[in-house]
């Protein structure tokens, strides 16, 4: 599953939503089985302070019971028939089951689903059905245990189960979506969600990922509608009882887990291809849509041999189908042969689509078609191991984009968009490891975070880098090949690759999954001739400043070094496995500077000597140090000031040092850390210096871009013109004022249509500096866009608003029925992330609102995203203070470790705030001073 966090686009993912109360059936014969209890899981919240702690384990909760082993299935003859007018659905199962051990009860997970029917036929007729004469639903634990009078006996049978469910409306489980047809009529479909632990929502079923079995689904839907699952239509006949209905077979799938089926019932038109292995892709979009669909096949259509050469193990389906969905709180889903998406992580309208867009649905199909091997073919065994999943698949899609097209140069994107989040999110008190011993489903939402997608990608990346290319496919080989159909482990992996390799692979790993957070590399030199000799040593780092206690952990370090004879070719590799050690490099000469990490692709920060740091500074004006080398010194240098352990004026100082600075992604992360500079500062009185020391910045790039897209420019100039402008607007640079608001006048008027590239950037800074008409404006624009990526990319901006009547009003829009809901919290977040008064705002909404904002997306990712979005920008102690109360009295267990970290946050930027506010201050005025 995708789900993005922190710097790339505002895409997210929902779970564990739990409706308060009954929604009645429609239907009155399914009224009568209506037993469902619904309820709200309660929690106990624990919160720490900004004071150091080893948040090793997730927050205590109640004990977890997997499910027994004594039946488990062997094959689900799985039938539903969705109500589409009601929103609820009829199902009927059949399951091919083994009895290992005589019992008279069967346990399997059940939830929001009423049981009308169950029972057991023995195998070969060899005695009577035996009808269940008891269901007890253990709604906590969502279980339903079924009893029968008389014990069934070892060997194979059939358990059949007639049961009613609610196509809800929370983006989970069996669910209902609303679009509109070409003549505006709004309508409903059918689609699911089941990853994590959703698919009991759907119909009872053994819901853990090690208990695979093979799935034969049938679907009764209305004739005129297109009805998809995992595998491909093998029958299709009218429904005996109303000719207005067909019964759709589909093949039967390969074992695997229930996570991963799926089913749509809905209105869709499709462009189709085949990949140069000769397999059928489909791509799914909204009625009069088709043309918008062909870009993500074109990738599919790459990327499909890509990863079957990659892994050489075929793909071991028939067809693939990719399917944008309306309302979708995930950016994707990986369903083995029916991936699902939001409308923005697959659509490009040619026309209207911006280049960043087209970069963000060929990385999510590139995650997404990963893991039909990495998570579909072999499973990991329990949600412990959800990482491996999903941070293989945010590694690979880079490889994968990377193939397909160079130009995007998306490893340096890497660098910015992964690795720096999850070093950001890993140095706080409260992160967690990698690898988190999971117990009840509501544990598994927590680990959908920067630390499992991003951590796990970066530390994949680094091993990748220390064992080499051709003993990596090596390893996976071999690992897909003996687990393929089958349910694996982290250490199993790690054999594989040591196999492969024979490198201490498992040694050096768990290391860095086992145990939270990362070192700073502390590196010192002297010359000695003609050698330079490095003294390395290693302590946890953190958002505080370095862990200087006893009990310090170590980590196994891949350490590679480069000197500026040639920057891109690594002169050393070593492998740290003590607090310190020294390293001899020969033939250096004293001119020469020495660089550790060359690539940025070791999981640490580092802190240079000043003799050594003063040698690199000319490598960035001169841009003799590699891109991803100048993006990686700063983004470090940046860290360190924010824990206390350099000036923040010394990294102000290396900023200026970018001017002649070319490449996007160096910017962006600049960018990043400005905004993050100038939200501190907006606590301050001198909030304007720091946007003059932007606009000083920004403004020759600016220069260069210009306006006007030039012939030969790519990919990345589009990105960093609208980056810029963006930047520029925002901070109030006159021209750049000007010149937006022209070039918005003219769009709005039809007179001359803003480029794809250039809307986000003239809207924000339109809206930034602009009054109630240009907010109507931009709400009728909302009204009249036609595509999701253009309502979405409004929605991102609105919050740059700057009168507090007007921010009032964007936020009462983020809660209407003109925002998809899982698009509100992006509304908010733009609110509070746009100004003091924007922050203070956002949070009193959110506080205000937040029965129905809970009741939205209790218990998953949007919650914890919507809490980061909300509150993370504060810097005063008594905002920690006021955020941890109210979430004691307003618990949302999905996002405990959210709210921690937030708090944490908050009481870093107070610190930091009291810190350097006065140096940083004195900096900005005596930059303008004119010399004496």
């Amino acid at each position: 599953m995708l789900l993005v966090l922190g710097r790339r686009v505002l895409l997210s993912f929902v779970k564990r939503v739990i409706p308060q109360d009954p929604v009645l059936l429609s239907n009155p014969i399914l009224q009568d089985f209506r037993t469902i209890k619904f309820r709200v899981i309660h929690s106990s919240t624990v919160f720490a302070s900004a004071t150091r702690q080893n948040t090793d384990t997730m927050p205590e909760r109640r004990p977890f019971v997997r499910l027994p082993t004594d039946v488990y299935p062997v094959n689900y003859g799985l039938c539903l028939k969705p109500d589409l007018i009601d929103f609820t659905f009829e199902g009927k199962l059949e399951a091919i089951v083994k009895v290992n051990l005589a019992t008279n009860q069967i346990v399997m997970n059940c939830a929001d689903i009423d049981i009308i029917t169950a029972s057991f036929v023995p195998e070969g007729g060899e005695g009577e059905e035996i009808n269940a004469t008891g269901f007890n639903y253990q709604n906590e634990d969502e279980k339903v245990t079924l009893s029968f009078p008389s014990a069934l006996q070892k060997g194979s049978g059939t358990l059949k189960i007639d049961f009613v469910g609610e196509l809800n409306d929370k983006m989970k489980g069996f669910y209902r979506s609303k679009y509109a047809t070409p003549t505006g009529e709004i309508r409903y479909a059918a689609v699911t969600q089941f990853e994590a632990t959703d698919a009991r929502r759907a119909f009872p079923c053994w819901d853990e990922p090690a208990i695979k079995a093979t799935f034969d689904i049938s679907l009764i839907v209305p004739k005129d509608r297109v009805a998809l699952s995992n595998m491909n239509v093998i029958d299709r006949k009218p429904h005996p009882e109303d000719d207005s209905l067909l019964e759709v077979k589909f093949a039967t799938t390969p074992i695997m887990s229930t996570y991963l089926v799926a089913f749509v019932i809905g209105e869709y038109d499709f462009v189709e291809g085949q990949s140069s292995d000769g397999v059928t892709v489909r791509v799914y979009t909204p009625t009069g849509k088709a043309e918008q669909g062909k870009f993500a096949l074109e990738v599919a259509v790459k990327t499909l041999p890509f990863y079957n050469e990659y892994f050489n193990v075929p793909y071991p389906l028939p067809k693939i189908d990719l399917i944008a969905i309306a309302d979708f709180a995930a950016g994707a889903m990986e369903n083995w042969g029916l991936v699902t998406y939001r409308e923005t992580a697959l659509l490009i309208d040619p026309k209207n689509s911006c280049s960043s867009s087209r970069q963000w649905v060929a990385l999510v199909v590139g995650h997404e078609l990963a893991h039909q091997w990495f998570g579909n073919l072999v499973t990991m065994e329990w949600w412990t191991h959800l990482w491996l999943n999903e941070g293989f698949a945010s590694w690979i899609e880079y490889l994968c984009v990377d193939h397909c097209f160079p130009d995007y140069d998306i490893w340096t994107q890497f660098v910015s968009a992964d690795y720096t989040r999850a070093l950001d999110l890993d140095a706080l008190d409260n992160s967690h490891p990698i690898e988190v011993n999971v117990g009840h489903p509501s544990e598994v939402d927590e680990i959908f975070d920067a630390i499992s997608y991003s951590k796990g990608a970066s530390v994949i990346r680094m091993l990748h880098n220390y064992i080499g290319d051709k003993d990596f496919r090596k390893g996976m080989h071999s690992y897909l090949l003996k687990f393929q159909h089958k349910n694996a482990a982290t250490e199993d992996l790690w054999d594989c690759l040591e196999q492969a390799s024979g490198k201490p692979i498992a040694l050096v790993m768990s290391s860095w999954t086992k145990q939270m957070g990362f070192p700073i590399i502390v590196v010192d030199q002297e010359q000695q001739g003609d050698d330079r000799i490095l003294k390395i040593s290693q302590k946890k780092f953190c958002a505080s400043g370095p862990h200087n206690g006893e009990d310090c952990p170590n980590w196994m370090v891949p350490i590679s070094i480069c000197t500026g004879e040639d920057p891109g070719c690594t002169k050393l590799k070593v492998l740290l496995d003590s607090p310190e050690t020294t390293i001899t490099i020969n033939n250096v000469s004293p001119d020469q500077w020495v660089k550790i990490n060359p690539g940025t692709v070791g999981f640490y920060r580092i802190q240079y000597s000043s003799g050594m740091l003063e040698s690199l500074l000319p490598g960035i004006r001169d841009l003799t140090l590699l891109p991803v080398d100048r993006l990686g010194l700063q983004n470090d240098l940046f860290s360190l000031s924010r824990a206390g352990m350099i000036s923040t004026v010394e990294v102000l100082k290396l900023m200026e040092a970018f001017v002649n600075e070319p490449n996007y992604t160096v910017w962006s992360d600049l960018s990043c850390n400005l905004g993050v500079l100038s939200s501190l500062l907006s606590h301050t009185d001198f909030h304007e210096e720091i946007q003059e020391f932007i606009r000083d910045l920004f403004t020759p790039i600016g220069l260069k871009l210009g306006w006007e897209c030039k012939q030969g420019e790519g990919h990345l100039d589009a990105l960093l013109r609208g980056l810029v402008l963006g930047k520029l607007g925002k901070a109030g640079h006159k021209p750049t004022l000007e010149e937006a608001r022209r070039r918005f006048k003219d769009h709005v008027e039809g007179k001359q249509i803003l480029s794809a590239d250039l809307r986000s950037p003239v809207y924000l800074t339109v809206l930034k500096h602009g009054d109630s008409a240009t907010l109507d404006t931009m709400l009728k624009l909302h009204k009249q866009a036609d595509m999701q990526e253009e309502k979405n990319r409004i929605e991102r901006v609105l919050g740059a608003i700057s009168a507090p009547d007007l921010i009032q009003k964007v936020l009462t829009f983020a809660l209407s029925e003109d925002v998809r809901p899982q698009d509100t919290v992006s509304v908010i977040g733009g609110v509070a992330g746009s100004s003091k008064h924007g922050r203070k705002a956002a949070w009193k909404f959110v506080k205000d609102n937040w029965e129905e904002l809970h009741n939205r997306y209790q218990g998953g990712f949007l919650i914890s995203r919507l809490i980061k979005l909300s509150v993370d920008g504060f810097a005063i102690d008594k905002m920690a203070a006021e955020v941890k109360s109210f979430f004691e009295s307003h618990h949302a267990p999905a996002a405990e470790r959210t709210v921690q970290q937030c708090c944490e946050n908050i009481l870093l930027n107070a610190a930091w705030l009291k810190r350097d506010a006065d140096d940083i201050h004195q900096y900005l005025l005596k930059r303008k001073a004119p010399p004496v």
